[in-house]
């Protein structure tokens, strides 16, 4: 089974299914676990009858639908959010529909690696596929991130101590460093079993900047101060490297979600982090001159990265795209869920999952409570977003409906569902709203 908990989307999972709908999940992954329990448990309890709620009264689906188009065509700039618990169908529907309304839509990248996404606009960069890092990488570098919380397969089938072509020893034929806030990264570990790393870097997220500038400086031969202990030795590891690889997250880029998290950083958070992010792409583009070396994003939700392909190869920009005037355009922070609805501009959402609906933060969620909304989510969704205006259940891609999902590397798998259901789907549901609105 592939499994859409995180951005890693392994495809060894094993699930024994159990007469009474439960599941036994036989990986060594906390969040998976997590997942697949709480999807199959919520999808054992769903009752056709309460498939669709509007104002807290069960109604049937074509209500619903009906419903959810009178209150987006009467909307004057409607928001449609989410997307990353969705699948490549969902998606594209989402856009079609913010197109015909003349309305905004956005994907959780914008309260996640948003702003990695704007540094790499300006800058390009060296990538690859993490079957490549298994295969190839002998220096690994964790930056402003802890796998072990975020990805606990990522170490084992990825990273560190998975067997490649060139690694064949695994754990033995890498080194790792991690990078990260003095006040967090002495927690962090690569995996659940945890394994450390073999270089540990405290570096204050409000220097991180400075140091990659002082680092790029120095790979160049430009910088005339001597280097400190920790960042020479950084240095030098990358230089006599074969293949190295820098796996960068919210740390770097600093976003909403880290500061949630990671309370010790909140004074520290700034709406820089794609400047930081673009320092550290700029010096794996200089890397490059004497070693092979790499960078990739850490994405945290399942499908995010599918939002990002579908909504580029749909619109030519990744998130935050404004319909408004008939075309599309792009300008986060303007654009972005979170200010649209800190600024008031949004007079009606429709959220395609609600799991990122906490760290929108205070402003905005008040917003939302005072606007009509809509959720296309799971039956467990109440749990993130209790009180829609109108709330219609969704199959599960990956337990009740088959999809194409993206992981973080934007290599694209297939879902395929072990059980049936009678909810719709989110595809179903959105061209169907679509409809309604066009008729």
């Amino acid at each position: 089974m592939i499994c859409p908990g995180c951005g890693c989307v392994c495809d060894d999972v094993r699930l024994s299914v159990q007469p009474d709908g439960s599941v036994e999940f036989g990986s060594d992954c906390f969040l998976g676990e997590a997942w697949f329990q709480q999807h199959a448990r919520t999808a054992s309890q769903q009752a056709e009858a309460a498939m669709c709620h509007w104002k807290g009264a069960s109604v049937l689906l074509e209500e619903a639908v009906s419903a959810a188009a009178d209150l987006l065509k009467t909307a004057d700039y409607p928001l449609i959010y989410g997307l990353s618990r969705s699948v490549t169908g969902g998606q594209r529907a989402a856009v079609a529909l913010a197109e015909a309304l003349h309305g905004v839509v956005d994907s959780t990248a914008s309260l996640c690696h948003g702003p990695s996404i704007m540094a790499l606009q300006e800058t390009g960069e060296v990538t690859s596929t993490l079957g490549e890092v298994r295969n190839r990488a002998d220096l690994v570098i964790f930056w402003g991130c802890n796998p072990a919380d975020s990805h606990p397969r990522h170490a084992s089938r990825y990273s560190v101590t998975a067997r490649g072509r060139f690694t064949k020893n695994g754990r033995a034929d890498r080194t790792v460093v991690m990078i990260g806030d003095p006040d967090l990264v002495d927690h962090w570990s690569l995996d659940a079993a945890g394994t450390l790393p073999d270089v540990v870097i405290r570096l204050p997220a409000d220097q991180n900047f400075e140091t990659l500038s002082i680092l790029r400086a120095s790979l160049n031969g430009t910088q005339r101060e001597p280097l400190s202990e920790d960042l020479q030795k950084l240095l030098d590891l990358i230089r006599g490297c074969r293949y190295g690889v820098i796996f960068f997250g919210l740390g770097l880029a600093r976003t909403a979600m880290w500061t949630h998290f990671n309370h010790a950083a909140d004074h520290r958070r700034s709406e820089t982090g794609h400047n930081d992010v673009m320092a550290l792409l700029k010096f794996v583009a200089d890397a490059n001159r004497v070693t092979r070396m790499t960078a990739r994003r850490m994405r945290l939700q399942g499908d995010v990265s599918g939002a990002d392909n579908v909504l580029l190869w749909q619109t030519g920009y990744p998130f935050g795209v404004d319909f408004s005037r008939g075309y599309p355009r792009y300008n986060p922070g303007e654009f972005t869920a979170r200010q649209l609805l800190e600024r008031g501009d949004v007079d009606a959402c429709l959220m395609i999952g609600a799991e990122t609906i906490p760290y929108l933060g205070d402003a905005a969620g008040e917003r939302l409570k005072s606007i009509p909304t809509i959720l296309l989510d799971h039956p467990g969704a109440a749990l993130h977003f209790p009180n829609p205006t109108i709330h219609i259940r969704t199959a599960v891609h990956g337990v009740e409906a088959p999809g194409t999902i993206y992981r973080m590397d934007n290599v694209p798998l297939t879902l395929r569902p072990f059980r049936s259901t009678t909810l719709p789907t989110d595809e179903f549901v959105l061209n169907e709203i679509l409809v309604a609105c066009e008729a």
